[in-house]
């Protein structure tokens, strides 16, 4: 509206991951934020880690904010950028731009600017295994910006062992707008109270 861009609801989802034929062969997503938020979390230290991680076992989908979670009243959890370091800050505050840099260039530097006013208030939560090639959910939740990555059960690779068990090739990334109406519920109540409509 005018100049102003709003990048939520955002859903980017894909199973596989990466093309190994057809058309879209050598097609790759997902990976550098699946890599980054691992070594988010290899970046804190045993105190912050253990406030970080959740849970160790991840035998389902974690995503809490996916299609019809308008306004999830959902609470802080995870390690606070109000207790990190000056570069685990910049690692954090990095990690959000991968997921903000969808948009344009300058409605990205708002956002960002908006993501780092709030670092203190910004919670890192991690939900799986903390080994190397293993699968997790991690969320970075602040009153302006919630993220979540989750490595989900097979859609159609039901093939892969174990079956019904979340793995690397199939991934959701939802971003949202805390409390924002994102979905455009209150905008459309607005214009029909606004607007005639014949019925």
């Amino acid at each position: 509206m005018g100049d102003q861009v709003v990048m939520t609801p955002l859903f980017v989802g894909s199973e596989p991951v990466i093309a190994t034929a057809g058309k879209y062969k050598g097609t790759v997503i997902l990976q550098e934020e699946q890599a980054k938020g691992f070594e988010f979390l290899r970046g804190l230290d045993d105190k912050q880690r253990a406030k970080a991680v959740l849970e160790v076992s991840k035998t389902a989908n974690n995503n809490l904010t996916e299609a019809f979670k308008d306004n999830v009243d959902l609470d802080y959890s995870g390690a606070s950028g109000k207790d990190m370091t000056a570069a685990q800050r910049r690692a954090l505050t990095a990690l959000i731009k991968l997921f903000v840099d969808n948009m344009d260039d300058g409605h990205a530097r708002v956002k960002m600017e908006e993501a780092a006013k709030h670092l203190d208030r910004t919670w890192f939560a991690w939900i799986g295994s903390t080994e190397p090639g293993g699968v997790f959910y991690y969320r970075i939740h602040s009153p302006v910006i919630l993220i979540e990555f989750d490595h989900q059960r097979p859609a159609g690779l039901r093939h892969i062992n174990p079956p019904n068990v979340p793995n690397r090739e199939h991934i959701h990334v939802v971003v949202r707008t805390p409390n924002g109406n994102d979905y455009g519920k209150d905008l459309l109540r607005q214009h029909y109270e606004r607007s005639k409509h014949g019925g």
